[in-house]
């Protein structure tokens, strides 16, 4: 691996997040382990980082990406990835599951999700037991949902008998179809192909069914609509294991977005009426929302540059999803402290890593965050494969300036 962490790191002068709340108190890092969340254990010959009166954050778990790009990632404060099985080839056997399990080490940690079904063709399963010894951390349905119920409620079963969380994207596809937007006037206006709102609802309600029949954990990737979230809200007060994510783009923008045929704000789901963002928004602020992920998936201008229609869904999220996070905090939408429990604590505990929050005992991936750091994202200056982003041109605030990985520091930006 070549990137051991030689001697204990001490962090001082730093604003540390905590899950109870933010304090200014020192971190040491030894062994690539949290020590302790004091100066106690530092003694002798330490390397010491000032962090200057900055956030001291658990770095990012990025739940759900499809392509990872290591410059992006660290740019964007995200120590560990779960990577969606649609690769060529899709991870739907224990030894590409492996080969994706040791790829980012040692300063990027790749966790693979394990294809639900071979060849993500939603009908046979795939091995889930041996793909899980080869470094599966979670089960998932790939870009579409699984549109037959009973192989639906193998998947959940298979995976409560390991304990591996389901990620499944919700939205039936019979309903969706071909569909490059939501229905609305919006869609309406331009021409476009659409979908109604119902396509997320009607896939929720009969994932969530299946996942109370089977015992499952069950992790939507992305719920943008208030339907799906008030169902998603009604299985959690049920004691369902059920968690939702969301993207930034469905609480940043709307359907507006699409308004000159931008293909950047072409995604999957698509964009949705105002209504739905602010039920989104809301869904983050009283904890029906546990996640919020990049999606990050880069697409170069052959894929872009092409009628709506025809372009492919996708945003290049990594590098805008800590900026786009912390305007929720500026704008009392949740703490800075809440923040980090949706970024990194939520999906550490579903993927099963012991990383995500700053405790003794966690791994010691760490970022050093100025929250008011002004930037302008520029799709032409992104660091990732392909800088597609519905937020080209935006000024932001905040960024990680620097990124410990296993107590050794892999970035100063």
């Amino acid at each position: 691996m070549g990137m051991k962490q030689q001697r204990p790191l001490l962090i001082t002068n730093g604003k540390v997040v905590t899950p109870d709340g933010v304090r200014e108190q020192p971190i040491v890092c030894i062994d690539g382990r949290i020590a302790a969340v004091d100066a106690s254990e530092a003694q002798g010959d330490v390397d010491t980082l000032d962090a200057r009166g900055r956030i001291v954050a658990p770095g990012i778990v990025d739940l759900g990406v499809f392509a990872i790009d290591k410059p992006a990632f660290h740019f964007g404060g995200i120590t560990r990835a779960a990577l969606m099985p649609d690769q060529s080839p899709p991870l739907d056997l224990p030894s590409r599951v492996n080969y994706i399990a040791k790829s980012g080490k040692p300063d990027l940690w790749v966790h693979p999700l394990a294809a639900a079904t071979q060849e993500l063709s939603g009908e046979d399963l795939a091995e889930f037991a041996l793909m899980r010894e080869a470094g599966a951390r979670g089960i998932a349905t790939g870009r579409r949902w699984i549109a037959d119920s009973g192989v639906m409620l193998r998947v959940l079963r298979y995976a409560a008998m390991l304990d591996l969380v389901v990620v499944s994207h919700a939205e039936d596809g019979g309903i969706a179809g071909e569909a490059v937007a939501t229905a609305g006037e919006m869609a309406t206006r331009l021409g476009l192909p659409s979908a109604p709102v119902e396509a997320e609802a009607l896939a929720v309600a009969r994932d969530i069914a299946l996942a109370e029949m089977s015992g499952a954990r069950l992790h939507f990737r992305q719920v943008t609509t208030r339907a799906a979230l008030d169902l998603v809200r009604a299985a959690k007060a049920r004691g369902v294991a059920v968690t939702a994510g969301v993207t930034p783009a469905h609480f940043m923008l709307s359907d507006l977005a699409t308004g000159d045929f931008r293909t950047f704000a072409r995604l999957s789901p698509p964009l949705r009426e105002d209504s739905d963002r602010l039920a989104v928004v809301e869904a983050i602020g009283d904890g029906t929302i546990d996640v919020i992920s990049s999606g990050h998936d880069p697409r170069g201008p052959e894929d872009k540059r092409l009628p709506f229609s025809d372009a492919e869904p996708g945003m290049a999220g990594a590098e805008t999803l800590l900026a786009m996070t912390l305007s929720l905090v500026r704008d009392n939408v949740l703490s800075l402290e809440r923040a980090f429990e949706l970024l990194s604590a939520n999906p550490a505990r579903l993927l099963g890593v012991e990383a995500g929050t700053l405790e003794a005992g966690r791994e010691a991936d760490i970022l050093l965050v100025d929250t008011d750091k002004p930037w302008v994202v520029s799709t032409a200056r992104m660091t990732a494969s392909a800088g597609n982003t519905p937020f080209d041109g935006q000024p932001v605030q905040g960024r990680a300036i620097a990124v410990v990985k296993g107590g050794v520091q892999v970035i100063a930006n």
